[in-house]
């Protein structure tokens, strides 16, 4: 008459145990991974650091000094109408950059770390205090 087939496939204690496993594995994994956000910001800041740095060496290169400081980082992207006006201007950067955070990178010629310094106020600095420990500086990120 009826013939029972074996059948096979998983128990529910079976699928229990997984899933058990699962969520033993995510309560371990997922704190670890859920810190990496703010490093990977601050690897972001410092790598805009570097191509801004790159850009005014360059900028320096063509017109024989860097931007002023009330030329900007803008000045890489928009040929300045401001004494000094660059001889030779080429587009270095095509927008002005914010870091991680929604802020303008910060620039200054002379600057106190080198001949010019780049830099984000960085993580938790609510009052943009450049003493601040958790300023990213051209000056700190070679």
């Amino acid at each position: 008459m009826y013939k029972y087939r074996n059948q096979t496939g998983f128990t529910l204690i079976e699928v229990m145990v997984v899933v058990v496993i699962l969520a033993l594995l995510a309560a371990i994994i997922v704190p670890k991974i859920m810190s990496r956000p703010e490093q990977a910001r601050i690897v972001k800041a410092k790598q805009d650091i570097l191509a801004i740095e790159n850009a005014m060496d360059l900028y320096k290169l063509d017109n024989g000094d860097y931007p002023t400081n009330n030329q900007g980082i803008a000045a890489l992207v928009t040929k300045p109408t401001q004494e000094p006006v660059p001889t030779d201007w080429n587009g270095y950067l095509k927008q002005v950059p914010v870091d991680p955070w929604g802020h303008p990178y910060q620039y200054t010629n002379p600057g106190k770390h080198g001949e010019i310094d780049i830099y984000s106020f960085g993580p938790k600095n609510p009052n943009r205090d450049p003493s601040s420990s958790t300023v990213i500086g051209s000056w700190n990120i070679k």
